[in-house]
């Protein structure tokens, strides 16, 4: 969505974008996932850049999208040109990948794998069990190399597989807030159970405050602020803000600025936003 509208703050120095998307030429980079969701648009480094700028960010971490299935091309020909001083990369790889794969890698600035199920999965016996082995192949992998494990996971299989992410030993991200519906509210057995892992886990847990539209249909996406200012209160040491550019399936609803000025309602204190889009990130991926 184009938007005309001013950013409502100036984000701090070493601000970080902590999940996007970059999507190039189909003729250079074609689509590899089977069952593509959604036609994904041009959306080019440049325009990227060009936005960040206007919020004032100036770290990145590019996320793996799901239209380009395990070929990373894209996003790493965007990494190499913003350099590793200034953006790291979340890869979707097959967990049996060769150790010299990973290490290359890891010397472009990935610093982690993504677990990817579609968002709008319905519940399916199995399914987290089936999740498992390519889950406790990648933990240690990930260890070794300082790597976390992303996950995309619908809010009822994140709630299914609380279990196993309280005993990871790797640091964790759970894109869009874990996916809990937010209709549902702070109440919901699935946030409770998230917001007693932030509270009384290892420490590994992170949330991205990220892709409130897959998890809200409120004007203003207003029924989501008590579960992002519940997990503000909780655990602000453990959260990280992106702006899910460029919005696959959503771009015609809402745009990166006015999820900028949003983060500015659910965290109005300066000081806990400085930790959401500068220190949480720097910490967790190595800025």
């Amino acid at each position: 969505m184009k938007e005309n509208i001013p950013p409502a703050f100036r984000a701090p120095p070493g601000a970080c974008d902590a999940h996007f998307h970059v999507f190039g030429p189909e003729s250079r980079y074609p689509y590899r996932d089977p069952k593509l969701r959604y036609k994904p648009p041009l959306a080019p480094l440049d325009e990227y850049l060009a936005l960040a700028a206007k919020l004032g960010i100036e770290r990145f971490v590019f996320v793996q999208p799901s239209a380009y299935g395990r070929d990373n091309d894209c996003m790493l020909d965007a990494m190499r040109e913003v350099g590793t001083a200034r953006c790291r990369g979340i890869v979707d790889v097959d967990e049996d990948a060769p150790d010299a794969e990973l290490a290359r890698l890891n010397g472009l600035g990935v610093r982690g794998v993504r677990i990817n199920v579609s968002p709008v999965h319905a519940p399916e016996p199995g399914l987290a069990a089936r999740l498992m082995p390519r889950i406790d192949r990648l933990e240690p992998r990930c260890a070794e190399l300082g790597w976390s494990l992303d996950f995309l996971l619908p809010g009822w299989l994140t709630q299914e597989m609380m279990g196993r992410l309280a005993k990871l030993k790797v640091d964790f991200t759970l894109a869009h807030m874990g996916m809990f519906l937010a209709r549902d509210g702070v109440a919901q057995p699935g946030f409770q159970q998230l917001l007693g892992l932030l509270l009384n886990g290892a420490g590994r847990c992170w949330v991205k405050l990220t892709g409130v539209y897959r998890m809200s249909q409120a004007p203003g996406f207003s029924d989501a602020t008590p579960l992002a200012q519940a997990l503000a209160a909780t655990a602000p040491d453990r959260l990280i803000w992106g702006t899910d550019d460029p919005h696959v399936s959503f771009g015609d609803k809402t745009g990166s600025v006015s999820l900028f000025n949003l983060l500015g309602t659910w965290i109005p204190d300066e000081g806990t936003r400085r930790k959401v889009l500068v220190d949480n990130p720097a910490k967790l991926y190595g800025f």
